[in-house]
This record gives C-alpha cells, structure tokens and sequence, in this order.
C-alpha cells in the first residue's frame, strides 16, 4: 500500500483501529476514551472516534483508578481478550505498580503458560512542556528491569503504527511508552508494514561515533548528527525503539564500526537504561563509552528549571565532542 502522512498520534490509532476491525478481542479501556483520549489517540486521521466506531463495549471509559484499570484488564487479558490499557502518562502507572509487576508481568511464569496476559500499557512517557514534576518522568528502566514486560518505545509516526500492532501480536504484556510531545509529529505511514520488537533501526551512517537513542531523543541525536557533520564529524544514529528486547547485535556491529558510542536518553542518567547498554558494550567491545542522561533532579515547572532537565542537540554535540576528545 502507499505511504499516509498522519500524525504519531494518528498512527496509533490506525493501528488500533484495524486491529480492533480484525480481532473482536481487542479492546480499550482508560480514562476519556469517549472524547478520543488527552492527547487524540483515539481518533483517527479522518476525526473518528474510536468510540463512536466501535462503541463503548469495546472503547471503555473507566473510573480515574489505575489500579482499577489495570486491574481489570488483566483479568479480561486471562479470560481471552486483548485490552489496550491507556494510563494518561507514565507517571500515573505507578499507581498500578502491583497490577503491573506481580500480576500481569509474572502471571505466564508463576502458573507454567496456562494463562498468558496479552496486554498493552500506553504509558506516555518523558517531559511534557510546563508539566512538571508529576507528569514528565521517563520510567522505561523500571519497566525494562521487570521479567515478563515488553518495553517499547517508539519515536515516529511510522514506528508507532508498526509497533503497535506488534505489541497487540505478541502475547505478553507490553509497557508501550509513547511521548508526550511527540503526538503531533507527523511521518509517513505505510499501512500494512510490520516492524518487529527488538530490531533496531540505523537511521543515519557515519564512521567517527555512535549515538544510541530511542523516543523523543532520536529527533535531537539526529539533529546533533546535522551539526557535527558541518563540522566534519560524522555521527551514526541507532534508534533502539524497542527496550525490552533491544538489538544487541546493532548496537555492537555499531560500536565496532565507530570505536566509541554515546548513550543519550531523556531519562535521568543514573541508573538510566543507558547504564545497561553501557555495560554490554563494555563487557564485548572494545568501543570508547559515554552516556548522557537528565541530572537526578525532579522536572522543574519553570522553564530555566526544566531546561537543565532537558536534553537537546547542543548538549549532545558537546558529549560527542568530550568523547571523540579521549
């Protein structure tokens, strides 16, 4: 099929929606669904409501309880359907901390494979301009460090339709950690074509280093790549995309390319899953390291406060730079 420009936002959506056409078991359940989400992932390109297609049997408004939500949706995930769970923002998950890690990500080991939990956890992650402390975490380690999650983490429109319906394919429950502020980023979508959990995607060549990324930060790797190439330096950039499982062997055919990788995510660095990638790279290249990751401080609501927890394109640069120094 040819290629759709839309929205990451709208790309969602599609993917939902043909799902939902396809499957009678897809469902969707959160907060505001009815009014096509917060954000308008649940409308698609054309204005229609989801709800309005589907109807509110299968497009659920829920209760503001998270715990409830998630609750629920795992006990329909084990009864046979395939609830898409919208949670708002990463940060009010942790309100379903024990619905999350003891029963829907341990459920498929603690009973042998009788019962499997095909659930999907839209958890919008990362910093939301003016949103502060409460509603601009970016939590993909913590996700990342829990057996029987998927971690995903998509950063274009292109991605979100095909790792969305990956996610909904792959049986287990996925932690699906859209961006705040990437919704309305538009791409190009080909309906139809698959991209596949744990495969990375080189999205530009270079020789000097590697920039790993995933989500928002992708966007200002690439940019950063733009600005070092002005200066002779040329920057490989690897959009992880999926955090659980992610791409090993890119990583480290990369890194050997290169002979130095940058680690860069939005997340604060310390115990950042940019320390695990660190880590592998240490322990089977040869390859020079760094990350560069938010300071352990809380999203600040000013703006000169937000922006030390930000990450942009000269902050990379500067990275690159200390790096390719040593």
């Amino acid at each position: 099929m040819s290629a759709r420009t839309m929205t990451y936002a709208q790309a969602a959506a599609l993917a939902l929606t043909e799902a939902m056409t396809e499957d009678p078991r897809v469902v969707a359940l959160g907060e505001d669904l009815g009014r096509g989400g917060a954000f308008g992932q649940y409308r698609n390109a054309d204005g229609q409501l989801l709800a309005e297609r589907f109807g509110a049997e299968r497009v659920i408004d829920t209760p503001i309880s998270e715990s409830a939500i998630v609750g629920a949706a795992v006990g329909m995930a084990l009864t046979g359907c395939k609830p898409v769970v919208e949670l708002r923002v990463v940060d009010f998950a942790l309100c379903a901390t024990d619905e999350i890690v003891n029963q829907a990500a341990k459920n498929r080991y603690m009973f042998g494979g009788q019962g499997r939990v095909p659930l999907v956890l839209r958890m919008p992650m990362g910093i939301w301009s003016a949103a502060a402390a409460q509603h601009s975490q970016s939590l993909e380690a913590w996700f990342a460090h829990i057996p029987g999650l998927v971690v995903v983490a998509p950063a274009t429109a292109a991605d979100n339709y095909g790792l969305m319906h990956a996610a909904l394919a792959c049986g287990d429950p996925v932690a699906y950690m859209e961006h705040k502020e990437l919704w309305g980023l538009p791409g190009e979508v080909v309906p139809g074509q698959a991209v596949a959990l744990g495969q990375a995607r080189v999205l530009r060549e270079g020789r000097d280093l590697t920039l790993v990324s995933w989500s928002r930060q992708v966007h200002a790797c690439l940019q950063a790549a733009e600005d070092m190439a002005a200066r002779g330096i040329q920057a490989e950039v690897l959009d992880l995309r999926t955090i659980w499982p992610w791409d090993r062997d890119c990583v480290l055919a990369s890194a050997a390319r290169t002979g130095r990788v940058l680690i860069v995510h939005e997340a604060v660095q310390v115990a950042g899953f940019g320390a695990e990638i660190a880590a592998t790279l240490a322990e089977h290249s040869d390859a020079r390291i760094a990350r560069l990751g938010a300071p352990r401080i809380p999203v600040g609501y000013a703006q000169v406060l937000e922006d030390e927890a930000r990450i942009d394109a000269a902050k990379i640069t500067a990275a690159a730079q200390r790096l390719l120094s040593r």
